[in-house]
């Protein structure tokens, strides 16, 4: 199983060291958002870095989740458990929760 604070402590750790932004955190949603962008623009192009660029929105998710002292992996569990109750119905687009 894949430690997710040991990887945010990790991708805060690297910032650190090359002296990126720690305290911008309107600046970091805004960079998730291209990085997600630009995985969203790779997977239409049909291009090979597709991957690399979803692990670029993972990377962002991460560094930010430490900027919030976010404990992330916690937050995901508690959420799918959420998930796992909820109800849904099928409107003619998509799914809305009940």
């Amino acid at each position: 199983m894949i430690d997710l604070k040991k990887l945010q402590l990790e991708v805060f750790q690297n910032k650190l060291d090359k002296w990126f932004n720690t305290t911008n955190i309107d600046m970091e949603f805004n960079l998730l958002n291209w990085e997600l962008a630009e995985a969203f623009e790779a997977y239409h192009k049909d291009t090979w870095n597709v991957w690399e660029e979803l692990a670029d929105v993972a990377i962002f998710l991460l560094w930010l989740s430490e900027m919030l002292w976010v404990n992330l992996e916690e937050e995901v569990v508690k959420k799918i458990e959420i998930n796992k109750n909820r109800k849904y119905k099928k409107s003619w687009k998509w799914h809305v929760k009940v």
